[in-house]
């Protein structure tokens, strides 16, 4: 009796401690009256740092529509967002360390990191590809011992490698700190192109010196899902991120937040469909 007793107890324990996890979150936030996203200041369109040096960019903006939903459910229109700049190093181990509440920047999801973090709805559907210039390579099999660019710590970094080995194309691959960097590399001839998330090349093309010398590839390399990352566990938390943008992808506002950053830039039909099967009802 008195080791079923103690089991008991010991079970009751650990559904209070799983509770009071899953509160954490919306709990710190009530308690503090603040809330800390994380963002990136090299990947626009989706995170970035604007003219002014705010926070900006397609999912900084889901993320501030998800703040508006906190302060609903916690009737307190105070509450007030504190950004944190992450880094592609360092973004996920701010939410294991509690340095941030939310990940507002262009995660993909795997299966990998979903053993340290949890995850949103999808919030983009992207692939990676590849920018060139156009006195250079003219398609990825004319790599062949040249230096290919990447951004470090992303998933695309481990994308490029595997495409390369699957192609059977000895080229360098050469990790660099930022997207600028990249571009700046592939300008200058340091590297004969530049592999990333085809969304982000885009933009990054965009901005370069002379947009028209510069060539991106139609081919896609992986399946790219984004999400918003946030903390292991915390159920009541994601529950309202999702119940958040569930809301946005049954109106027209995920439209609105769509033109404001990608311009005339067309959705993808496989982007439409996801947004049609996560709109989930109440």
């Amino acid at each position: 009796m008195g080791r079923r007793r103690t089991a008991l107890f010991l079970s009751a324990f650990a559904l209070l401690f799983s509770a009071a996890a899953e509160a954490a979150t919306l709990d710190r936030i009530r308690d503090s009256g603040v809330i800390r996203l994380g963002y990136r200041e090299d990947a626009a369109p989706f995170s970035y740092a604007d003219q002014t040096g705010l926070p900006a960019g397609y999912t900084v903006q889901l993320c501030q529509t998800v703040v508006n939903a906190v302060r609903a459910q916690l009737q307190n229109d105070a509450i007030e967002i504190k950004y944190i700049l992450v880094t592609a190093e360092t973004r996920f181990a701010a939410l294991q360390s509690d340095d941030i509440d939310l990940l507002c920047g262009a995660s993909t999801v795997t299966l990998e990191r979903r053993k340290e973090v949890d995850f949103s709805l999808i919030t983009f559907v992207t692939g990676s590809s590849v920018l060139y210039r156009k006195d250079g390579p003219a398609n990825f099999l004319d790599l062949v011992g040249q230096k290919v660019g990447v951004r470090a710590g992303t998933t695309t970094d481990e994308g490029l490698k595997r495409a390369l080995k699957e192609e059977g194309i000895e080229a360098q691959t050469v990790a660099l700190e930022s997207h600028e960097a990249g571009l700046h590399a592939l300008e200058t001839g340091e590297i004969a192109a530049y592999f990333g998330d085809r969304a982000i090349l885009a933009m990054l093309g965009s901005k370069a010196e002379n947009p028209a010398n510069l060539v991106l590839s139609d081919r896609f390399f992986s399946y790219e899902p984004y999400a918003l990352a946030l903390p292991l566990g915390d159920s009541a938390f994601r529950l309202l991120v999702d119940t958040t943008l569930a809301r946005l992808y049954r109106s027209q506002a995920i439209a609105k937040i769509y033109r404001a950053n990608f311009g005339n830039s067309q959705m993808s039909d496989l982007l439409r469909a996801t947004f049609t099967l996560q709109a989930l009802p109440e």
